[in-house]
């Protein structure tokens, strides 16, 4: 009887022990190798540009739902403060997540970021902008030097069949952004090459747009009359601040570019108040860096399509936006704005006269 009371020990002990390995096991996949219940830092710049709340986030975490039901995304955005950002990134790591996605608000800054993570063992994306100084593990973007290209030539282009007279403004997206940077080397390549006298460029603190509206009031009086031919502007909120000192100042206003692809640009585009603007389909890179932080989280290493700054990347090609495609792009699946949106009842003239309906 002994022996038989014995053998149940055995078994039961056996038992308990085995399905404390499976729960273990459980444990390991949730905690990275399969990636069931990992939890995503995704970590955005700043509230000046409206993408981030509106679409970043919202799509990103829509994909890694699709992708990862039980997984759960965790957001922040730092409102411009890079000290913000590294207190949040700090706090993810604490939270225990497998995979950092940050679109950087100071590029430098980011470097020490990669490297906490990394010190754990946490994968790091860089998303739209990169981190030059410290290798992240991946980098996905659209191609930020092409977009400053494009929209130069688009500009360039124009002026030269409007035979328009005078020089060009530039004013550049923030100096501590790195792909502001691509951007701004982007429009050189343009501008620089162009006939057109580059009549004066400003590095945009923060991407403020007041600050760059401040920054081409001067210049309108520092060049009278039509010295000012066109503004190159790296994205819509300097282009948009471009177009408000015009305005205020009362004198004409010339062909300004933008990038972004947002409402009120898609409406001054539509309006003839802004030259053009670049579509980037939010959803095309948040999408992907769902699909890569989800393969992190798995424990896997996403092979890059490209090489950026030594880090393995995706780099998407953007399309330029004027008035002479603005219909297309709007009907396109994958854009993210609805006609009804952009079509209110200021711009409904302008709109059907453009064929958007």
């Amino acid at each position: 009887m002994r022996q038989v009371r014995g053998l149940v020990a055995i078994a039961t002990t056996m038992v308990v022990a085995m399905a404390a390995g499976a729960c273990g096991a459980e444990n390991d996949a949730a905690a990275g190798g399969g990636g069931k219940n990992a939890k995503i830092a995704f970590l955005m710049p700043d509230i000046a540009s409206t993408r981030y709340e509106l679409f970043d986030a919202p799509l990103f975490k829509a994909k890694m739902k699709e992708l990862c039901a039980d997984c759960e995304v965790l957001y922040q955005n730092a409102a411009a403060d890079p000290a913000k950002q590294q207190q949040q990134a700090n706090s993810m790591l604490a939270q225990g997540v497998k995979a950092i996605v940050i679109d950087p608000v100071d590029s430098a800054a980011a470097a020490s970021i990669v490297q906490a993570a990394q010190g754990q063992g946490v994968p790091v994306i860089a998303y739209d902008r990169p981190i030059p100084d410290k290798k992240a593990d991946y980098y996905i973007s659209f191609d930020n030097e092409k977009i400053g290209q494009l929209i130069a030539e688009s500009l360039v282009d124009h002026l030269k069949e409007t035979k328009a007279t005078g020089g060009i403004l530039q004013v550049n997206g923030s100096p501590t952004d790195a792909a502001a940077g691509l951007i701004k080397k982007g429009i050189h390549n343009a501008v620089d090459t162009s006939g057109f006298k580059l009549l004066a460029e400003f590095d945009t603190p923060g991407w403020q747009p007041p600050k760059a509206q401040e920054w081409v009031s001067g210049q309108i009086t520092r060049f009278p009359g039509n010295q000012i031919a066109g503004v190159v502007a790296a994205n819509d909120g300097t282009g948009g601040a471009a177009i408000a000192a015009f305005k205020a100042a009362g004198t004409k206003v010339p062909p300004i570019t933008g990038n972004d692809a947002e409402l009120a640009a898609i409406q001054r585009v539509i309006a003839g108040d802004q030259y053009n603007t670049i579509s980037k389909p939010i959803k095309i890179v948040a999408d992907a860096a769902a699909v890569v932080a989800n393969e992190f989280a798995q424990g896997k290493k996403p092979a890059g399509k490209a090489t950026l700054f030594d880090t393995p990347s995706e780099l998407f090609t953007p399309t330029v936006v004027t008035q002479q495609n603005v219909a297309e792009i709007l009907k396109a699946p994958d854009f993210a704005l609805k006609i009804a949106d952009v079509c209110t009842a200021e711009y409904q003239a302008g709109c059907e006269k453009l064929g958007i309906r």
